[in-house]
């Protein structure tokens, strides 16, 4: 099902809310449901043969939401850092973390860090969870350390390069994107990974999140294939 251009496929989980609204249910509960929707993407994505697998969770601009249903969204992180991501771990998935992570109750983010220090060992697959992300604010980060470098003459101007400016982003440890999907019928970027898609192909899809799963999956892989990449080459 995959090729060699296929190691990595990044997601834009979107259309949880209008799941719920479309039944009549809270938002709570299609984020709930896009919960399990998660869990059966990554056991999907291993048995594609999918190296990388990047997943937008959270943002930084979604802390405006409205305070109640961002409590929830926080105390359904705190669950399914507790239990749910544990059958993934156990199928020799390496779990990492990226984003503004000192935004993050401190409970949270103890549970990252023993996730990620538990599971760094494992070779099957890399699941790379994006909480409190946002990548402007990424690569500002970046610029910052690499100024901080240069202030202090670390490093010269002229050393400064695509490379050195990748290994002081958040994904310094994971290839970039073979492939961005976005769900729910959105057609923009959202400001996620937008270093790092540079040559990424992008597929939008109008399944909301919820109800996205391994057959939709395996046909976006398989009009991946049908593409031919040439990153700006005849």
């Amino acid at each position: 099902m995959t090729s060699d251009q296929l190691q990595h496929i990044a997601i834009i989980m979107d259309g949880n809310g209008r799941w719920a609204q479309k039944r009549g249910l809270p938002r709570s509960a299609g984020h709930k449901k896009g919960a399990e929707t998660l869990q059966e993407v990554v056991r999907a994505a291993g048995e594609l043969g999918i190296k990388y697998l990047t997943l937008y969770a959270f943002s930084t601009e979604n802390w405006q939401r409205d305070a109640e249903e961002v409590e929830g969204l926080m105390n359904l992180l705190r669950q399914y850092l507790k239990s749910e991501l544990k059958e993934i771990q156990e199928k020799g998935v390496r779990i990492i973390f990226i984003g503004e992570l000192h935004m993050l109750a401190a409970d949270i983010v103890s549970q990252m860090d023993k996730i990620e220090h538990d599971t760094a060992k494992n070779d099957k697959m890399t699941l790379c969870i994006a909480l409190s992300y946002g990548s402007r604010q990424e690569i500002v980060s970046a610029a910052q350390k690499i100024a901080s470098l240069a202030q202090k003459g670390d490093i010269r101007i002229e050393d400064i390069d695509i490379k050195m400016f990748s290994d002081m982003l958040y994904t310094k440890d994971i290839p970039d994107p073979d492939l961005v999907i976005r769900t729910s019928g959105e057609q923009r970027i959202s400001n996620y990974l937008l270093w790092q898609i540079a040559y990424s192909e992008l597929f939008f899809t109008p399944t909301l999140w919820p109800d996205f799963n391994k057959q939709e999956l395996e046909k976006i892989i398989e009009d991946f294939n049908h593409r031919e990449r040439r990153y700006g080459k005849v």
